[in-house]
């Protein structure tokens, strides 16, 4: 049963209510909407799956506000679902208030962090963003003609810097000399759900001579995958494989297998191991998607290429840089 654009009233409360069964896992969006196409879609995928695969059911909703978290938090918590699995840096905060009350319910946050010896019953899922956008950022070099590319983020937070610092890297490994813009869409959470500002910046940055753009902004992205395909450059998305929404023009996707993270949680249910867990390039975490829609863009020296420096980052032969270790990139300023 999915809560689509309800607060979390007593129309919620009511539904919350309706006979949950105990341990059924339920799923909190981030705001932007539950079929963004991107990092909230990839969270509902991998529940899909997990509900069509054992024949279980779960409980979702999509957040409206900043004051829905933790009300969200203690309603499943309190009705018996169990992991109670959330998406978003921005859940951290609230699972860090809630989690101490339910020492029985496991809560997960995807993209956040909670201190694993104060809250011994949340599991935080992080991700190397870094080493998946330093494969794309090759991709962007190699497929530019004018050696400019562009970067648009969602709000303006060290996680996103992390995505633009990976490609930079990756950028640069392939073009010392490249131009990289990067622009970030706002400093608020509506950053993420804004594709007409993402259209904005996407037309500002080819004015400036980018001809492929990597949107890492959830809903905003959508926006610049639509400017990208219509002013003929390439683009390139993030978290799903995005590349079937503009055919030959979305050059790849740089995945983040929060799917694989939520499908992994309600298949643990309440005997799901806490702590921290980070996926990289050498889990399969992070990647880069290649399928029938991208193929003919991306040539066998490309793919060579790319294939040979993932093997060489998982091996420790290059070291990619993550911004968020020192707050400083050394192939970008922002």
């Amino acid at each position: 049963m999915s809560f689509v654009r309800k607060t979390l009233g007593s129309v919620a409360a009511l539904a919350l209510t309706g006979g949950a069964a105990l341990a059924d896992p339920a799923l909190i969006y981030d705001l932007g909407g539950k079929f963004d196409k991107s990092f909230n879609e990839a969270a509902f995928n991998g529940a899909q799956r997990w509900a069509e695969e054992t024949g279980g059911e779960f409980r979702d909703i999509e957040l409206q506000s900043e004051a829905q978290r933790e009300q969200a938090l203690r309603r499943f918590a309190e009705n018996g679902f169990n992991p109670v699995v959330t998406t978003g840096f921005s859940m951290s905060t609230p699972i860090a208030n809630v989690a101490p009350d339910y020492p029985d319910t496991k809560f997960v946050t995807i993209d956040g962090y909670v201190d694993p010896e104060e809250h011994p019953n949340v599991a935080s899922v992080l991700f190397s963003e870094h080493e998946g956008s330093f494969l794309v950022g090759m991709l962007a070099a190699m497929a530019s003609e004018s050696g400019t590319v562009g970067f648009v983020g969602g709000m303006d937070i060290p996680l996103i810097r992390k995505f633009a610092c990976g490609y930079a890297q990756g950028v640069k490994a392939v073009n010392a000399d490249a131009e990289i813009i990067a622009n970030m869409t706002g400093t608020t959470p509506a950053a993420w759900n804004d594709p007409v500002k993402g259209s904005e910046l996407a037309q500002a940055q080819i004015s400036q001579g980018a001809d492929v753009i990597f949107a890492a902004a959830g809903g905003t992205g959508l926006g610049v995958l639509q400017t990208a395909a219509d002013q003929g450059i390439y683009s390139i998305g993030v978290d799903s494989n995005q590349n079937y929404l503009h055919p030959g023009s979305v050059l790849t996707s740089m995945l983040k297998r929060v799917d694989v993270a939520v499908y992994d949680a309600m298949s643990a249910g309440a005997d799901l191991e806490t702590g921290v867990q980070v996926l990289g390039l050498a889990d399969q975490g992070v990647g880069y998607a290649l399928d029938e829609n991208n193929a003919e863009l991306l040539g066998d020296e490309m793919q060579a290429a790319v294939n040979e420096a993932q093997a060489q980052i998982i091996s420790g032969d290059i070291s990619v840089h993550d911004y968020t270790s020192d707050d400083s990139c050394p192939a970008l300023t922002f």
